[in-house]
């Protein structure tokens, strides 16, 4: 019965959708104690591109949530890659049903904020930047969305920049040391904030933000895996590289 089932709740970041994590999803829904859920943010496909606000990204992320607790799931992991993970911090700290949290590249710090140089560095590392997808993946993403979805993007970043404080359940982050997009910084200051001693913290090492693509992408499902099916007694504070 699903009350006796968890459930993992993936959410994708700004400009990405469910194909950034799917070798992940497919992955763990392998594993036959996990039923795993992803959805699209609104604004990210053509039939809601007018909705790329910050309230409904946050509003339908919990409105997904919350249909996972009313349909019985008492344990939810969440996984949250970029901007997502931002919006999933959130919701760990609201709901006492999510009991893990898994922060891919989290957003609370971005390429144009002013601790990372600000709008002239980001415009200085654009090339840079575009070589780390093909040329028409790039343009697609930046396409997706209006240019009015930018500042609701940094609005976003700004108003829940102080959530890990307030983590208290065991959680891994994850980040590619070559990250250019969401800098390495900021899980770097996000371990730090996290009051929880269950924490473990990945570097991966030549990676840039796309974190479930490439030869280390398995390693990193499993690795993911291993932490959401280990006994909570048995998370210890931790900080690798791959």
């Amino acid at each position: 019965m699903i009350r006796f089932r968890k459930a993992v709740l993936m959410i994708h970041g700004f400009a990405g959708g469910t194909y950034d994590h799917e070798l992940l999803a497919n992955y763990l829904e392998l594993n036959r104690n996990l039923d795993v859920y992803c959805f699209t943010l609104p604004g990210h496909d053509v039939k809601t591109r007018k909705k790329a606000k910050e309230e409904a990204w946050m509003k339908e992320s919990e409105r997904q949530l919350k249909y996972l607790i009313d349909h019985g799931y008492k344990t939810i992991y969440l996984i949250g890659h970029s901007m997502g993970g931002v919006i999933a911090s959130y919701l760990a700290t609201k709901y006492k049903e999510v009991k893990r949290l898994v922060l891919a590249a989290p957003a609370f710090s971005h390429l144009a904020s002013s601790e990372e140089g600000g709008l002239l560095n980001a415009t200085l590392k654009g090339p840079s930047i575009i070589k780390t997808y093909s040329g028409s993946e790039f343009l697609s993403r930046i396409r997706k969305l209006p240019i009015t979805a930018i500042p609701e993007f940094i609005h976003l970043i700004k108003k829940y920049q102080d959530i890990p404080h307030k983590i208290d359940i065991p959680i891994m982050l994850i980040h590619g040391d070559l990250d250019q997009i969401v800098p390495f910084s900021s899980s770097e200051k996000t371990y730090h904030k996290i009051p929880t001693t269950k924490k473990i913290f990945i570097e991966v090492k030549g990676y840039y933000h796309d974190l479930f693509k490439g030869k280390k992408a398995n390693i990193l499902c499993k690795e993911i895996e291993r932490f959401l099916t280990t006994w909570s007694f048995k998370i210890k504070e931790e900080r690798k590289q791959l």
